[in-house]
């Protein structure tokens, strides 16, 4: 702590009074404990401190004097701005006490949720998790899916295509991967799962949510409305596995494009660039299926899933729907909007299960299960 005393003895070096601006971040207001404020009659450089104040300020971490530098525990370039800089206390590009663009120990590279592309996170990454050894995989009670434990929970399903990922998941490989041993013909091999970030995957935030149940697992038939670039699609497909199919529609041709590269190593999924709002056009590609999740983002999105649940639903199958409240009325309350689009799906024959937010994942997004009854 630097008492009061010591401050005023720095200043009285100075012929002019000086007057410091109050942008200490608040480590750097206890570290100088609550002085007054002085008065300066010119602009203060780093160079003409005196070396004892500069001795001080290496106390409070880092070089200080910047606009948008970011004290801190171990450094950074300093500053008086509580916005940070690349580093410092908690500001700046990553924040965390340990500074770097990555935030916290290590970061996520650029695209982890607390790294430069937060809060969505992808991008760069897929290497392998820590752990090996130390990480236990244990099944969720959604069958497909698994929960890796380690220095962290992590939602996980099993690699359809081990050795590579998609968009740069982050991969973890359980059990030995040793030479075979005596009276063994064949080495144990080892079990990849593929972290899901339930940043980049709706289903993925229903599921940590506490959703009661998705009408998907191994050996499913899935309808997967707005498939965008398979992102959320490849866990589908990991989920039913060899034995299940998912047909991904996606009507952008940007996307699309994506989701066909996909799906050349994924032969579980049926990739179909075509308008949601048009089944009849892709009847010919689905046959009847057990479950429709749906993430369009479209106003008349309730409509569209009854309209592919009267094609290709069979009666008593599951709808999964995320509903994305901006996209259907940006004036109206979240809320409301929510009870609107239940209201459409009633009508649609489906009588709805289950409703919850995707806070704090997604903000204004709601999901809604619910099962198919086809009118008479």
């Amino acid at each position: 702590m630097v008492s009061s005393n010591f401050t005023s003895k720095l200043f009285s070096t100075h012929t002019a009074t000086y007057r410091i601006h109050s942008h200490f971040n608040a480590h750097s207001q206890r570290a100088s404990s609550g002085t007054d404020h002085a008065e300066l009659s010119h602009p203060i450089t780093y160079s003409n401190y005196p070396d004892s104040y500069k001795q001080w300020l290496s106390h409070l971490g880092g070089r200080g004097g910047g606009g948008r530098g970011g004290g801190g525990d171990r450094g950074g370039r300093g500053g008086f701005t509580p916005r940070g800089g690349r580093g410092g206390f908690g500001g700046g590009r990553g924040g965390g006490d340990r500074g770097g663009r990555g935030g916290g120990r290590g970061g996520g590279g650029r695209g982890a949720p607390r790294g430069r592309g937060a809060p969505r996170g992808g991008g760069r990454g897929g290497a392998g998790a820590r752990g090996g050894a130390k990480v236990i995989v244990e099944p969720h009670r959604h069958a497909g899916v698994f929960v890796a434990r380690g220095k962290e929970d992590l939602l996980v399903t099993k690699n359809l295509t081990p050795g590579e990922s998609v968009y740069g998941e982050k991969r973890i490989s359980v059990g030995a991967s040793t030479a075979p041993k005596d009276g063994e013909t064949e080495a144990p091999s080892s079990t990849e799962y593929r972290v899901w970030n339930p940043f980049r995957s709706k289903l993925a935030a229903g599921i940590l949510g506490g959703v009661d149940n998705i009408y998907m697992g191994p050996g499913s038939k899935v309808l997967y409305l707005g498939a965008a670039s398979g992102t959320s699609v490849s866990h589908v497909a990991d989920i039913v596995g060899p034995e299940g199919t998912v047909f991904a529609v996606e009507f952008s041709h940007r996307s699309g494009r994506d989701l066909i590269n996909m799906a050349t190593h994924r032969t579980n999924v049926i990739p179909i660039v075509e308008d949601a709002r048009h089944p009849l056009k892709y009847r010919m590609l689905v046959g009847m299926v057990d479950c429709i999740f749906a993430d369009v983002a479209q106003p008349d999105q309730a409509r569209i899933v009854g309209l592919n649940a009267g094609l290709f639903l069979k009666v008593g199958g599951g709808i999964v729907i995320s509903i994305k409240a901006n996209c259907i009325d940006s004036t109206a309350a979240p809320e409301a909007v929510f009870a609107q689009e239940v209201t459409k799906l009633r009508e649609m024959g489906i009588k709805p299960k289950e409703q919850l937010t995707l806070e704090p994942f997604e903000r204004d997004h709601a999901m809604v299960v619910g099962v198919y009854q086809r009118s008479q």
